[in-house]
């Protein structure tokens, strides 16, 4: 999440850079580096270095635990949330100020050339799309804010584990996190709307399609037939074409001898 904060703010504040950086080269180095630095902070816990990851009954929940009285708890508290938390906060409030900025000076430069009606430049759609994408990433951190950040507190807060109910409370919303973006997406973009319903559409329809072809004839409805001679040395042949491009059937008509 944090990486996209990042790419949003260089793609709407600094654009001239996001083509130099934004390379595939550089993009894998970037995925590589979140996996490697994710991972590496569960190191100490995993190789019971400082802690070890077990099964905690009192929550019900495989988590960290401490060995010798030691936890990495409030470490990774504040590397893997609180870091990215402000790195995050911080971005945004970068594009805010920086989309206020282009806002203002696109009023003044109407203001004085005045309106043109049907000339909006691609430039402008294109930042205008960005920043509706930089609008939903927002809504994204914001609900993981809500969702995450009870967990965060409890296990730092209440290190011992006194109030076991307010642990699971806390986890319970950590885990539902995982079912609140497509629902976000769904409600905050008209393009994944409808994709969501093609993709559904194209789900339901799949099945049937495979077994019944709608045909385009010119009487309507066609069949595939199979018809012989009285000899049997005759035989014509209606072959079913079906093209996927337009979603529709004909009906060729073929004949031979035997």
């Amino acid at each position: 999440m944090v990486a996209i904060t990042v790419n949003r703010y260089i793609l709407i504040s600094c654009h001239s850079l996001y083509d130099k950086l934004y390379t595939p080269r550089y993009i894998c180095l970037m995925l590589v580096f979140a996996w490697v630095f994710s991972f590496s902070m569960m190191i100490p816990p995993l190789m019971e270095v400082w802690g070890r990851l077990g099964l905690d009954p009192p929550t019900f929940s495989c988590t960290i635990l401490k060995k010798d009285g030691k936890s990495p708890k409030k470490m990774l508290f504040v590397l893997g949330f609180i870091l990215p938390c402000v790195v995050i906060i911080m971005s945004y409030t970068c594009i805010y100020w920086k989309v206020r900025q282009s806002q203002r000076n696109l009023q003044a430069h109407n203001s004085a050339v005045g309106p043109k009606p049907n000339s909006v430049e691609p430039q402008f759609l294109q930042r205008r799309d960005d920043v509706r994408l930089t609008r939903l990433m927002l809504t994204i951190f914001c609900c993981f804010l809500l969702c995450f950040l009870p967990l965060m507190l409890v296990n730092v807060a209440d290190d011992e584990i006194r109030y076991p109910t307010i642990h699971v409370m806390a986890s319970v919303l950590a885990w539902a996190s995982s079912v609140v973006n497509p629902f976000i997406y769904a409600g905050s973009n008209r393009q994944y709307r409808a994709a969501y319903r093609k993709l559904l559409c194209c789900i339901s329809s799949q099945g049937h399609r495979d077994i019944v072809y709608q045909m385009t004839t010119p009487g309507g409805r066609g069949s595939l037939t199979h018809s012989h001679s009285g000899s049997g040395k005759t035989f014509i042949t209606e072959m079913l074409q079906y093209n996927a491009a337009m979603d529709k059937a004909s009906v060729v008509r073929t004949s031979g001898t035997e």
